[in-house]
C-alpha cells in the first residue's frame, strides 16, 4: 500500500503547452516512487490517452456543475476510493514536486493526526519536455531557485492531509479560486493544525496562461469563483497561507513564529475558528477594516435594491 494517494484533474490536453507542462506533472509524480500512487481524474480531451500511455491510474466519471467544469467534492471522494493509503495529496496539474514531499509526509504523520499541508511554490518558464532520471532533483531545484520567483501567500497548489479530514466539501468548481481558500480555512475551523510545508518542500509551478478557460479571462474572475465564494460561507473564508499555525523545516514541526501582524489577524479570527460564530466573525472584521466592510455592506445593499425593481 503506498504512503500517499497524490490525485489531480487536469485541463484538457488540447493546448500544446499545456499539454506539455501537464505531461511533466505527471512524469514527475510517477518519479518519486513506489510511496506515491499517482491518481488522474476527469474525462476532459486527451486525459485518457495520456494517462494509457504514462501508465496513470484514470477515473473518468466526475460530477460536474451545470457548466461542464468537474466539481472539488467529486475529485476528492473519487481520489480517496482507489486504496487506503494514509495520506492523500490533491495537487493542481501543472505542479513538480522533489521527493522531499514523502519525507516532509512521513515527519508528519510522526507528530499529528490530523492537518493541512500546503506551501508556496515557485514560478518557472518551462517550454519543454523536463528529464526526470539522474540527479534531476537537484537540478530542478537549482532551476527553480536561479530562474523562478517564490509565488506569494496567495495561491494554494496542493494540499497534503490524513485520509480521516475533509470527508465532505462543499461543490466547489475546479480551477476557479475560492476553494483553495476554504480548505485552509476549514481546517482552522476544526482546529487541526495548518502546516506551512515551504521550508521543506520545494514545489514548482509551471507557467502558463489562461487561454484555456472561458474567454480567456483569469479564474479570479469567472462567475464559478463569485459562486465557490458563496457556497464556501462568503468573504470571510477567504483564508492564505498568511493564516497557517505551524512551519516545517530541517529542524522539525514547529509553531509559527507570532509577528504584531499575526498577531492581530488571530484577533481578529478568533470568533470565527473559535467560536465558530460568523455574526462576530463578521464583526471583528469590521472592526478591524472598517473601509472594507462599508464597501461591502454598500455593495450589498445596492444589489438588493437592484433585485427588487
Amino acid at each position: 500500500m503506498p504512503l500517499i494517494t497524490l490525485f489531480t484533474a487536469p485541463k484538457p490536453f488540447t493546448n500544446p503547452h499545456i499539454d506539455l507542462i501537464q505531461r511533466n506533472a505527471l512524469r514527475n509524480w510517477l518519479a518519486l516512487g513506489d510511496d506515491v500512487e499517482v491518481v488522474v481524474i476527469g474525462n476532459e480531451d486527451g486525459i485518457e490517452a495520456v494517462c494509457r500511455e504514462l501508465g496513470v491510474h484514470h477515473i473518468p466519471d466526475v460530477d460536474c456543475n451545470e457548466m461542464g467544469t468537474p466539481l472539488i467534492s467529486s475529485i476528492f471522494s473519487l481520489g480517496r476510493q482507489v486504496n487506503d493509503s494514509p495520506f492523500l495529496v490533491y495537487v493542481n496539474a501543472d505542479i513538480l514536486f522533489l521527493p522531499e514531499l514523502v519525507d516532509g509526509v512521513r515527519v508528519l504523520a510522526d507528530e499529528q493526526t490530523a492537518f493541512l499541508g500546503v506551501g508556496q511554490r515557485y514560478d518557472l518558464d518551462v517550454t519543454s519536455n523536463l528529464d526526470f532520471s539522474g540527479d534531476w532533483a537537484d537540478e530542478l531545484r537549482q532551476r527553480a531557485q536561479n530562474e523562478g520567483k517564490l509565488h506569494g501567500q496567495t495561491g494554494s497548489d496542493y494540499f497534503v492531509f490524513p485520509r480521516s479530514c475533509f470527508k465532505e466539501i462543499p461543490d466547489f468548481a475546479v480551477g476557479r479560486a475560492g476553494w483553495d481558500n476554504w480548505m485552509i480555512f476549514r481546517a482552522r475551523w476544526q482546529g487541526w493544525p495548518v502546516i506551512d510545508m515551504t521550508d521543506a518542500v520545494t514545489i514548482v509551478h509551471q507557467n502558463h496562461d489562461y487561454a484555456h478557460l472561458p474567454g480567456g479571462i483569469v479564474h479570479f474572475h469567472q462567475p464559478e469563483t463569485a459562486v465557490n465564494v458563496r457556497i464556501g460561507g462568503g468573504r470571510r473564508t477567504i483564508f492564505t497561507l498568511a493564516d497557517v499555525t505551524h512551519r516545517l523545516s530541517a529542524a522539525g514541526l514547529k509553531r509559527k513564529t507570532m509577528t504584531w501582524k499575526s498577531f492581530w489577524r488571530e484577533v481578529e479570527i478568533f470568533p470565527l475558528v473559535r467560536l465558530h460564530s460568523k455574526p462576530l466573525g463578521w464583526l471583528f472584521f469590521a472592526l478591524f477594516h472598517p473601509v472594507k466592510a462599508f464597501k461591502e455592506v454598500r455593495g450589498w445593499l445596492a444589489y438588493k435594491l437592484k433585485s427588487t425593481k
